[in-house]
């Protein structure tokens, strides 16, 4: 199974905190309050895949990178089981973020979100309207529209959503041999966001979920210098 493949960067794993609909990964001898990365995974997947993203090895990893660098990781689960499902996902990300800025040991002023695959849609109201704690959004090879044949309300729309983006930090992950459909959405999307502060972290030779399935120097690169970006816009 593609999910259950290791996380392509060596990292010391750390178990995490688990709470009803996120799970912590900590860093060692919290003495005050810290910035924090919610990691928001793709979709629609049906509701009985066992295990469940957050015990995916991939999001393990990135909530244990993180956490070595002094950054709390929280590793979402959220109810997006099909395509109409959306506005359902997006409150239960909305919840957990709420529930993780209250939390004694988290800087409720420095956050930031990070969406990955079919999660990429969700990242439009934070997009639109990005908060003042809102310091840095990521997307790893994101959905950017709505695949064919799929009916999602407007709301999720990320490339419209760029007009209130403002000076967000962005941090774009795009593989060079992802789905021709997806690739046209995210080429539509740097397009669009050319006044934005968009960087983007490329993977010429990466596939669609690449951190799983491409081994290689080029993607643990990858994946550190999105993770070097977004704890910056955190510092």
């Amino acid at each position: 199974m593609v999910p259950l493949k290791p996380f392509v960067l060596p990292v010391h794993s750390r178990a995490p905190e688990r709470h009803d609909s996120f799970d912590l990964y900590l860093p060692d001898d919290i003495v005050r309050p810290l910035p924090a990365v919610v990691f928001v995974h793709g979709g629609p997947l049906p509701a009985d895949v066992r295990p469940g993203p957050r015990d995916w090895p991939v999001f393990q990893g990135y909530g244990s990178l993180i956490a070595a660098r002094g950054v709390v990781g929280a590793v979402v689960g959220h109810r997006l089981h099909s395509p109409d499902a959306f506005a359902v996902a997006a409150a239960d990300v909305e919840a957990a973020v709420e529930s993780l800025r209250g939390d004694a040991r988290v800087d409720e002023e420095r956050l930031a979100l990070w969406f990955f695959s079919g999660g990429g849609l969700l990242a439009a109201d934070w997009l639109r309207e990005p908060p003042s704690w809102l310091r840095a959004l990521a997307l790893s090879y994101p959905l950017l529209a709505p695949l064919p044949g799929w009916q999602v309300d407007a709301r999720f729309d990320p490339i419209g959503a760029l007009a209130g983006t403002g000076d967000l930090p962005i941090v774009l992950t795009r593989v060079g041999l992802e789905n021709p459909v997806i690739a046209d959405a995210v080429e539509v999307f740097v397009n669009a966001a050319s006044k934005a502060r968009l960087e983007i972290v490329d993977v010429p030779e990466g596939r669609h979920s690449f951190d799983m399935l491409d081994d290689d120097d080029a993607s643990r690169t990858a994946i550190v210098r999105a993770a070097d970006l977004v704890t910056a816009a955190l510092a």
